[in-house]
């Protein structure tokens, strides 16, 4: 379940400090990547905040900084500061701002172009809204 994760997330990173590095593949073969030099996820009584900061460019942009502090909003729970429900408007579930600038449980297009416009897996920086692609993997290491 959602829960399982995110609280699994909270007890990996709550103690010492964590890089994350967030590695983007295309329908081309071209990868990208951005790195966060802090990441952590906040408890379930503070909405499963995430923390990202020290953000290193890897030709990705930086899609998650906008994401910062935000607590993680899904279909049922909108913890969101939009007017809308960010999870259900662009079928994911993630750490939406108003929305997002990434969205990387979006609907999988299984083709770059989204059938949908912006309810892709997107990093915007890197391709755009309207570029849904092929593999968004999320890291974190000890720092």
């Amino acid at each position: 379940s959602t829960c399982a994760g995110l609280e699994l997330l909270h007890y990996l990173t709550q103690n010492g400090s964590y890089v994350l590095r967030v590695v983007l593949d295309d329908f081309d073969g071209d990868t990208a990547y951005a790195q966060y030099d802090s990441f952590h996820i906040d408890a379930e009584s503070d909405g499963y905040a995430l923390h990202v900061s020290g953000f290193y460019d890897g030709g990705a942009g930086d899609s998650l900084t906008y994401h910062h502090g935000q607590n993680f909003s899904t279909f049922d729970n909108d913890q969101d500061n939009s007017m809308s429900n960010c999870a259900q408007r662009f079928h994911g579930a993630f750490w939406y701002n108003a929305c997002y600038h990434t969205n990387p449980t979006g609907l999988y297009q299984w083709e770059h172009e989204t059938n949908h416009y912006s309810n892709g897996v997107i990093w915007s920086k890197w391709k755009g809204y309207g570029y849904s692609v092929k593999r968004i993997t999320m890291m974190f290491r000890p720092s």
